[in-house]
């Protein structure tokens, strides 16, 4: 029975790298029963990259993708881009026997802007044709900012209709927030989804302010209720997402949780875990 593997997106536990080191985090991570990570945040340091490539080979975990930004979010701002260091991402991937990179985010120079959008997307588009000459597929990972609409279409639509080697890393509580069903949208992004993100989506109690009524701290406190969950523990139809990505060609399903408001992520990943065993996606969790 075809089945793809569920694995965790490394930004929610970008906390423990600085108190474990990438082995021991990856250790911990195989002892919750989770054989697959996509790299997200962690500086590709020389001894984070060796204590991930040591944690893969003695604990089966795979590394479905690395992550990169094709230029500077902003102007100035510092780290490893493809435009700059394409030798050095492209030799960390093969490292870690990775044959994915993803662009995590729409550059913030390019929001508000369709030209500049579409500008940086067919830059980025031509990056994935020189990525694939050494074997590696680019993917780009929306958030509810793509849903702003030009002439009637949404970005995210104008984005793939002006790629061809680029991929997506479609985040159904990003859809969700952006106003669509991520499971309708799924299946329009079919064949163009290996990496799909498990990102549960809550609605809080309204935490109402103390003192005399306030309409403006009121209004804040009445729409700011939206929050990141565990996998099955928010609002999303998890199952139905699940298998509109697998039918659509994902073969990775990597939980995110942006912000566990206190709770260990660990914790956190626990109970996305438990919850989609109860799904019935035990076998999800392990390498063939």
């Amino acid at each position: 029975m075809k089945k793809g593997l569920i694995g965790i997106q490394m930004s929610t536990i970008k906390s423990k790298i600085d108190e474990l080191g990438a082995y021991g985090t990856l250790k911990a991570c195989a002892e919750l029963g989770y054989h697959c990570v996509e790299v997200s945040q962690i500086p590709m340091t020389k001894e984070n990259v060796e204590g991930m490539k040591k944690a893969c080979d003695e604990f089966g975990i795979k590394i479905a993708a690395c992550s990169a930004s094709l230029e500077p979010m902003m102007e100035g701002m510092p780290g490893e881009y493809l435009v700059s260091d394409f030798d050095k991402i492209v030799a960390d991937c093969k490292a870690v026997d990775c044959d994915m990179l993803r662009i995590g985010m729409l550059p913030m120079t390019c929001m508000g802007s369709r030209e500049k959008a579409i500008d940086f997307v067919k830059r980025a588009d031509e990056m994935a044709a020189r990525l694939k000459e050494h074997g590696i597929d680019l993917y780009y990972h929306n958030h509810h900012v793509e849903f702003v609409k030009y002439d009637g279409e949404y970005l995210l639509d104008i984005i793939k209709d002006n790629t061809k080697h680029m991929g997506f890393e479609l985040d159904i509580h990003w859809i969700q927030r952006g106003g669509e069903n991520p499971v309708e949208f799924i299946r329009k992004y079919d064949g163009r989804i290996r990496l799909l993100h498990l990102k549960d989506y809550r609605i809080a109690e309204v935490k109402l302010p103390e003192g005399p009524f306030d309409p403006k701290k009121f209004m804040e406190a009445f729409t700011s209720n939206v929050q990141f969950a565990e996998v099955g523990e928010g609002n999303l139809p998890i199952k139905a997402c699940i298998e509109a990505g697998l039918a659509g060609g994902s073969e990775y399903f990597l939980i995110e949780q942006d912000d566990t408001y206190g709770r260990d992520p660990f914790e956190s990943l626990k109970i996305s875990r438990d919850n989609l065993i109860k799904l019935g996606y035990e076998d999800w969790f392990k390498l063939d």
